[in-house]
């Protein structure tokens, strides 16, 4: 019995040592080539009340309570919701809004985590079309770190990204 506990004891130390030495910071980004101009995606951006109709998170709780206050479009528009336990509690703010090319966002999770991230993206022209990059970035604490260990948070988050991104296609060739 004393050996299995030793064996845990040093497992759960070498587990809590690799955690610890993961990078202190992440980035998660998806990028699709949609046939519209830059300003048709921009407007769907950086209108927050335009993302009920592209946005992966949107659909996952219809009770979910919305709340906008400052200006209706860029620098300084705010987004709070309140959901379930799959959308849960947040607020994101613009930033930084460059018509038709970038859109940066401040991102705050308070539940079911707590997390304190950037959201940008990033619009360039390509032909008929534009190439949209989504990119999450922020600092990784070291619970970030040890989730990180048991959980793939690129492909948990990157996948929502690529629904974001393919619904919002859908939505600006129409």
């Amino acid at each position: 019995m004393i050996k299995l506990l030793a064996v845990i004891v040093v497992a759960v130390i070498a587990l809590l040592l690799y955690a610890a030495t993961r990078p202190n910071s992440f980035r998660i980004q998806r990028s699709l080539r949609i046939n519209a101009a830059p300003d048709r995606l921009f407007a769907l951006l950086n209108d927050f009340r335009q993302w009920s109709g592209w946005s992966p998170w949107e659909k996952m709780d219809p009770d979910m309570q919305r709340t906008f206050s400052g200006p209706d479009v860029g620098v300084g528009t705010v987004y709070e919701w309140q959901g379930n336990k799959k959308v849960g509690k947040g607020r994101m703010e613009i930033l930084e809004s460059s018509p038709s090319t970038q859109l940066r966002i401040k991102l705050d999770f308070f539940s079911p985590f707590e997390a304190h991230n950037t959201t940008e993206f990033t619009l360039q022209p390509q032909g008929n079309g534009t190439d949209i990059i989504w990119a999450m970035y922020g600092p990784s604490p070291f619970m970030s770190k040890l989730m990180g260990v048991v959980f793939n948070m690129d492909k948990l988050v990157g996948g929502d990204f690529e629904r974001g991104l393919t619904n919002l296609k859908a939505l600006a060739e129409k």
